[in-house]
Parts: C-alpha cells; sequence; structure tokens
C-alpha cells in the first residue's frame, strides 16, 4: 500500500521487450530509499516488483511489466529518458501523508486543459463513464501516483479538475504534462468500496 506523496522522481534507463511483456529499468538517482529484490514501488501509481540482476547498482530499479499492466495503464506510453514518479510501499511506523493507495490502477485519463490562473495551477483530466462513478466533489484522486484532491466537477464531458501548487510541480512529473498526455489515475478506494455496496445499503 502507498499514501501518493511522491518521494522522488527518476528516469527509464531502458525497455526491453520480453515474452510476458517488457522489462523497465529506471536510474532512480540517488533516491536515499534503496529497494531490496521483491520489494513494492509505486512508478507512476503502478504497484511494481523490484527484480534486480545480482550485479545492478543500488540507484537502478528493474521491473517486470506484464502485457496487461502495459495495456491498462499509461506505463505503455514510457520511452527512454521519460520520467516517472517514484514512492516506496507504505510501513506501519509511516507518516500518513495522503490517502489510501494501492498502486492498482483503475483507468487512464488524458490531460484535457492546463491553466494557470490566480497563482493557481489547474490540471483538468478527461476520462472513462466507470472511473468518473468514483470521482466526487472534494474526495481523493491519486493522478500518476500523486494523492490530490478534485476541485471541480464536470460530468457532462467527463472531466475533473484538480490544483497543483508549486511543490507538486517541482518534485513530481505533473509539472511536465502537456495537454492530450494519458495519465494513470487510481479512485479512493473508501469511495468505491461505498459506490460498489451502494445496492445493500438499506
Amino acid at each position: 500500500m502507498f499514501t501518493g506523496i511522491v518521494q522522488t522522481t527518476g528516469r527509464v534507463e531502458a525497455i526491453h521487450t520480453t515474452d510476458a511483456g517488457a522489462r523497465l529499468i529506471i536510474d532512480s538517482g540517488g533516491w536515499s530509499y534503496k529497494p531490496g529484490p521483491g520489494d513494492s514501488v509505486a512508478v507512476c501509481g503502478c504497484c511494481l516488483t523490484h527484480a534486480p540482476h545480482e550485479n545492478d547498482p543500488a540507484d537502478r530499479l528493474v521491473f517486470d511489466v506484464i502485457h496487461e499492466t502495459l495495456r491498462k495503464t499509461a506505463l505503455g506510453r514510457l520511452g527512454v529518458g521519460s520520467r516517472v514518479n517514484l514512492e516506496p510501499c507504505v510501513r506501519p511506523m509511516d507518516h500518513l501523508g495522503g490517502h489510501f493507495v494501492l498502486g492498482h490502477i483503475d483507468a487512464t485519463g488524458a490531460v484535457a486543459e492546463i491553466e494557470t490562473r490566480g497563482g493557481e495551477h489547474l490540471l483538468t483530466i478527461t476520462t472513462t463513464t466507470e472511473m468518473f462513478r468514483y470521482i466526487v466533489p472534494t474526495g481523493s484522486v491519486a493522478i500518476d501516483g500523486v494523492s490530490l484532491t478534485i476541485a471541480a466537477i464536470d460530468r457532462d464531458n467527463l472531466r475533473f479538475t484538480v490544483a497543483l501548487i508549486p511543490t507538486t510541480l517541482d518534485l513530481t512529473t505533473l509539472g511536465d504534462l502537456k495537454v492530450g498526455d494519458p495519465v494513470n489515475l487510481e479512485a479512493d478506494v473508501l469511495v468505491k468500496a461505498v459506490v460498489h455496496n451502494m445496492p445493500q445499503v438499506g
């Protein structure tokens, strides 16, 4: 489990096609956290298992990504040099600064609009009808693994908006986004639980 508080960003060093999908190699750029073999890391919000070779340097992260993950998430759009958000799995003693994020992507979205207004940086995302079931006013959503609060909703056009502070723009990949770029989306697991159990209420 994760919290949506990105610790650092890395860059894609190489992508190798495999029978199962792809091997994704990331330079973590001196990240203080050093995951061991089998540890979970959120890469742009996707929970992946670190699978290094014995002699790999500590800053190199290696993940085997299956075809289904490449198809259902925005990881399939990554290229060599792409910047990615990185977060380790949460431990019982860690501070929970965002919201509960599982690393299981519910849908992809696309950047519909980027606007700076009165000192605010507003990011508008369009997504699927199914994902929109879990988009609620002032609710939480993870965009490329970043925990954010929903600021505005346009249900007619399946769009929602989040406001980004300068720190988020500087420390995550969200500041690199352009209109049309794909993003990974994960709904708040608590909202999903309520929506899925609504027919049983009463």
